[in-house]
């Protein structure tokens, strides 16, 4: 997170061109949206897991990252394809994002409107409901996106479930007993799907990454350039991750 901020920052300075960033994560880490309360974590049951706890500087509710391909968007607000409003934004880069799923044989749609009834839970979870423009097969969610915007700068950050048990998330969340955790599991297998699902196998990070570069200059006319982090970038992040991002004022801050 804090290496995303770096380069948001860089960006909007015109130090670096708009970016586009694919990771992963280790150990495995449970990062809540911006203003998520931290309650919703059971620090006991995280640690026992050895799993890392992080906040975003985007909204949505708890990710679990691990087996998964991250990517994240940043650049001036006047860069064509991150103007306009969040959902504009988000709609164009959704094009790459299903082009990507496309080149990978996953026959994912992003879905304008999504409607979810009055009385449905709202759980912790963010891959429990998809959002509007949000990538989905067969109506379950598949990749989870979220914006932020700072000073004339825009961030989106996202996430494909490459394989794995989605539910892993719900051992490391509070719930008032075990009856509530195994009711939000369940949501989850109906609600959310991962790669190896769809495709019948798993799907390797390389292979999938090489699809979202591929994609995003064919459905963005884009002729990206591989790059490292600029050294101020490096010692941003740097500062950023002791500052804010690893500590409690900021973890603990709702």
């Amino acid at each position: 997170m804090a290496v995303d901020e770096a380069i948001l920052e860089s960006a909007r300075r015109g130090d670096v061109p708009p970016t586009l960033r694919l990771f992963a994560w280790q150990p495995a880490c449970l990062s809540l949206g911006y203003a998520q309360p931290v309650a919703d974590v059971d620090r006991l049951r995280l640690a026992q897991h050895g799993w890392d706890l992080v906040r975003r500087p985007t909204g949505g509710k708890a990710i679990l990252h691990t087996d998964e391909l991250t990517y994240s968007v940043t650049g001036p607000q006047t860069e064509p394809r991150l103007a306009g409003s969040v959902l504009e934004s988000y709609r164009r880069l959704s094009t790459a994002l299903l082009k990507a799923l496309h080149l990978l044989g996953i026959p994912a749609q992003s879905q304008a409107e999504v409607l979810h009834p009055e009385n449905e839970p709202k759980g912790p979870v963010c891959f429990e409901v998809p959002s509007n423009y949000e990538i989905t097969v067969e109506g379950k969610k598949l990749i989870g996106s979220a914006q932020a915007r700072r000073r004339e700068g825009v961030l989106q950050h996202g996430t494909l479930p490459l394989y794995g048990d989605l539910t892993r998330i719900t051992a490391v969340l509070a719930f008032p007993d075990e009856a509530g955790r195994a009711l939000a599991s369940d949501r989850l297998v109906k609600r959310a799907t991962t790669a190896e699902i769809v495709l019948g196998y798993p799907l390797d990070w390389d292979t999938a990454a090489h699809a979202f570069t591929t994609a995003f200059e064919q459905a963005l006319d884009l002729d990206l350039t591989p790059a490292a982090l600029t050294d101020d970038e490096y010692k941003r992040a740097a500062e950023l991750e002791k500052e804010k991002y690893s500590h409690p004022s900021w973890t603990d801050r709702v």
